[in-house]
């Protein structure tokens, strides 16, 4: 006998009824404004002082080096200490950071930067130990947020809106910091991200900590536990597919990397439009995680996954070849749009199938495939077009992400058949 309708009835606020949560929310957003401002200003100060796609390219690769190599340690550290404790630690040395960049902006730093062939050392410095705080925090944010949940039922829901307010914060960032450049300066940019992020790190501190999650099983020695996230997703054909799906996605379809070159170069819009073009992408995948919390992806999510990373390549090709602003905006939009759908189905899949004690090890290994992608991608995107070009080096990249689609669904069946639609509880 099936649950009564009521039993089944989906409630899109119900994580938000949680205060916990509600002030997780809230510190997350305030810490994606802050890193998004921040970094639009770098990659801005690094191309205005090099004027050089490829130095655009190292930014990303500066912090993605220091990210991946602590992340499976980090995994395992977010499974053996309280998770609230590594956020706080890492926010606040992300503070530091900001700090750091505001004063090598200044009247006294920036002298520092106009000296010999390294002048902008000090910079990837920064964007260096930046990477460390944050391979640390993504697996420890990762698996804090479920213990906030008082029962699973809610998780699909927490998980929703969680993306649905970092994309929006997303939005906001690039368009509060092109703002910020055009009217204000460099150095004064970098205080407004610094004050940011220590707000973020006093909502951080009023979360009440949690005990780490129940051991299952017997204690691993450190080597097994840091390497026991990799064996659990390379046994899991859905989650590895999902997770390899976005990683080649990432790191060739984005453009994200070189708009600066774009708005300077091509569509001649300046920090304002570069600040409206960083934002089209999040105003899309906000705008759908929107939908999908009054909506969720159900029937054939495997297949409509598939169909959404494909639009992203192709949506990042006509991005390539357009010099309409407009137009740019809309196609960069699209790729929000269909990025959000694999956002939301790799985590719900990460938080479905991870035990609660593998959390942190389980998103460690995430991180090393989607969170560094990210600059990986960006580092790609730099050396792709110092060699083919600004705009070949696009195409190319979106060409290669509908290759891997094609791929993927030739080969990962389970993946293709997925279905994410809940079963009625029998009574």
């Amino acid at each position: 006998m099936s649950a009564p309708d009521s039993a089944l009835r989906h409630d899109p606020y119900a994580a938000l009824r949680i205060p916990d949560f509600r002030r997780l929310i809230s510190a997350r957003i305030l810490l994606t404004v802050a890193t998004r401002i921040q970094g639009l200003v770098v990659a801005w100060q690094i191309f205005k002082l090099t004027n050089d796609p490829l130095a655009l390219g190292l930014i990303g690769l500066t912090e993605a080096i220091p990210s991946i190599a602590v992340s499976l340690y980090a995994g395992h550290v977010a499974d053996s200490v309280r998770r609230k404790n590594i956020i706080v630690a890492t926010v606040g040395a992300l503070v530091l950071c900001a700090a750091a960049l505001a004063f090598f902006a200044s009247p006294t730093g920036l002298p520092l930067l106009a000296k010999g062939a390294w002048f902008t050392l000090p910079l990837y410095s920064v964007i260096f130990v930046s990477g460390i705080a944050r391979g640390f925090l993504g697996p420890a944010l990762f698996s804090f947020m479920p213990q906030l949940l008082p029962s699973r039922e809610k998780l699909a829901n927490a998980i929703t809106w969680n993306s649905t307010t970092y994309q929006a914060a997303a939005v906001l960032g690039p368009a509060v910091g092109g703002y910020l450049i055009a009217h204000l300066d460099v150095g004064n940019s970098y205080l407004v991200a610094t004050g940011l992020l220590a707000i973020a790190l006093v909502q951080f501190i009023a979360i009440a900590s949690r005990p780490l999650p129940e051991l299952v099983g017997e204690r691993l020695g450190l080597q097994d536990s840091v390497l026991s996230g990799l064996r659990f997703i390379w046994n899991n054909q859905l989650v590895l597919a999902a997770l390899s799906l976005d990683l080649f996605a990432v790191l060739f379809g984005g453009a994200v990397a070189l708009l600066p070159v774009f708005a300077v170069d091509i569509l001649k819009v300046g920090a304002a439009g570069l600040g409206h073009l960083e934002a089209a992408p999040a105003v899309g995948s906000v705008l759908m995680a929107a939908f999908l919390t009054y909506f969720p992806l159900r029937h054939h999510a495997g297949r409509k996954l598939l169909w959404a990373v494909g639009g992203f390549g192709l949506a990042t090709i006509c991005f390539a070849v357009s010099t309409s602003f407009w137009l740019s905006l809309f196609l960069l939009f699209l790729t929000g749009v269909f990025d959000s759908v694999s956002v939301i189905v790799r985590s719900t899949l990460l938080h479905t199938f991870t035990p609660e004690h593998m959390k942190g090890r389980v998103s460690a290994v995430n991180n090393i495939f989607i969170g560094s992608s990210n600059e990986i991608g960006s580092f790609e995107s730099g050396a792709t077009a110092k060699l083919m070009g600004v705009v070949p080096s696009v195409i190319f990249g979106g060409v290669m992400t509908m290759v891997v689609v094609a791929i993927t669904a030739l080969k990962a069946d389970k993946l293709r058949k997925l279905d994410m639609t809940p079963q009625p509880v029998k009574a």
